[in-house]
């Protein structure tokens, strides 16, 4: 399926030839009022895209003994520093702690951060 239409770029004004990467990726004053107004929409966009939710495991000696942890984690996984600077201020507004685990990678992995991401981004569909 195919569509044309002469105003898609003024719709989507980061579309541009090449690797987006390798090119700015800036949202236009209107999209960064809707993502202010609407941030949890835009995290679940962005992580049902470029993200996934994991069950984390790790063991650790409780009493000498090792005891295995298991825990939910997102990444999301973008080469694109504009994006994953895009997600991370998302996640700032929504108060959901992150981190970035490598260079092109960012993590939730508290708990309260995982559960408050789970309520905007549910399952993939």
């Amino acid at each position: 399926m195919s569509v044309s239409w002469k105003h898609w770029l003024c719709l989507f004004p980061q579309h541009a030839p090449g690797r987006k990467h390798e090119r700015p990726i800036v949202l236009a004053s209107w999209q960064r009022e809707i993502v202010e107004r609407h941030p949890g929409r835009f995290l679940r966009g962005l992580f049902h895209s470029d993200g996934y939710r994991l069950t984390n495991w790790t063991v650790k000696a409780v009493d000498g003994e090792p005891k295995r942890y298991e825990y939910p984690r997102y990444f999301f996984n973008n080469q694109s520093t504009d994006i994953l600077g895009l997600c991370g201020w998302a996640l700032d507004l929504c108060g959901i702690a992150w981190r970035y685990n490598r260079g092109d990678s960012i993590s939730v992995a508290r708990r309260d951060a995982v559960a408050g991401l789970d309520e905007y981004v549910g399952p993939k569909t």
